[in-house]
């Protein structure tokens, strides 16, 4: 399990770093209330980006995007709305959007990034 963790961690830094590169700014990492988890919250000018980071050493189980079912989906929705509601200011002209970082490869660091914008609720 100790395993497993460290790759997320991992591949969320990836994730992390890749955003930054790209403009961003990260304003939280695994945001945590009641209904769950937020994997990263990003920001640039237009945006506030909920981030849902998968990490797979390889697709022998399937792709990683293939864990973000419909239900997934519903719930980061509702953890982008629980955020939203604490973090205003943040929010301020901005669009919200969901998004999901998969990572593939043995060293999260220089595996395959693959991103998908604006996920949507189905």
């Amino acid at each position: 399990m100790a395993d497993k963790d460290e790759l997320g961690r991992a591949g969320e830094e990836r994730a992390a770093r890749y955003f930054t590169d790209a403009g961003y700014e990260v304003v939280a990492r695994n945001w945590r209330c009641t209904a769950g988890e937020i994997d990263l919250v990003v920001v640039d000018a237009e945006h506030v980006v909920i981030a849902e980071v998968k990490t797979r050493r390889g697709e022998g189980f399937g792709h990683p995007f293939e864990a973000i079912d419909a239900r997934k989906r519903t719930r980061l929705w509702r953890l982008a709305c629980a955020w939203v509601a604490i973090n205003r200011d943040v929010v301020r002209h901005r669009r919200l959007r969901i998004d999901a970082v998969a990572i593939i490869g043995t060293d999260p660091g220089t595996a395959r990034l693959e991103h998908i914008r604006d996920m949507e609720v189905s």
